[in-house]
């Protein structure tokens, strides 16, 4: 409903008339928050502090907002899980023609499941695979770094992470990087990865 130009001024004065009253409440509950109490010689008297009492822990430390509240796991796993992300990126695509795949499974130890474990093993283990391998003598190093969180649950989370690989073979050396999406489980030992696919593959 639309007010008249007379209702509208009226409005207008009464919430000024709030608002005024309103800062005077504040200003005045502040003045009389730091006026001193009368001091008493005969008796010692505790410093008084400003410090305000303590409160529930919504906050972080630069007065933002604790998001960890909402979350289902603390900032303390969301560091090792990235850690874990980070250290497996490092070790997927680091291999060389003469390691076998029991080696090569073998530097995740701790760091994946056992059923991904085994799932990596026999995929790299894979017939063709291997025979391009050895036949180019491939050396493959590489790194990784989390660009962003895909989604999480109770005890899992899926990153988003660039893997960047370096692959030396008897025709030359190559760069490449792409996105996928590594998830990992909470587990009593900590983090591990439990499946790694491309980031573009399946639902998002």
């Amino acid at each position: 409903m639309e007010l008249s130009r007379g209702q509208q001024r009226l409005l207008f004065v009464v919430v000024v008339l709030a608002l005024g009253g309103l800062g005077v409440f504040l200003l005045g509950g502040r003045h009389k928050a730091a006026t001193p109490p009368p001091a008493r010689p005969s008796a010692s008297v505790a410093p008084v502090t400003s410090t305000p009492a303590a409160a529930p822990v919504t906050t972080t430390g630069g007065g933002g907002v604790d998001i960890y509240q909402w979350l289902p796991f603390t900032q303390q796993d969301l560091t090792a899980a990235s850690r874990a992300t980070v250290t497996f990126a490092a070790d997927y695509e680091n291999w060389t023609y003469t390691e076998p795949a029991q080696a090569y499974v073998a530097k995740m130890n701790g760091l994946v499941t056992a059923n991904f474990a085994a799932s990596l093993q026999n995929s790299y283990a894979t017939p063709g695979v291997a025979a391009l391998r050895s036949a180019q003598k491939q050396v493959s190093t590489s790194s990784g770094g989390i660009a962003s969180i895909r989604s999480f649950g109770t005890g899992s989370i899926t990153f988003v992470v660039n893997i960047t690989q370096r692959l030396a073979t008897t025709s030359g050396t190559t760069n490449t990087s792409k996105q996928y999406a590594v998830t990992l489980v909470s587990s009593a030992t900590g983090w591990q990865v439990n499946d790694v696919e491309l980031a573009g593959a399946g639902n998002q």
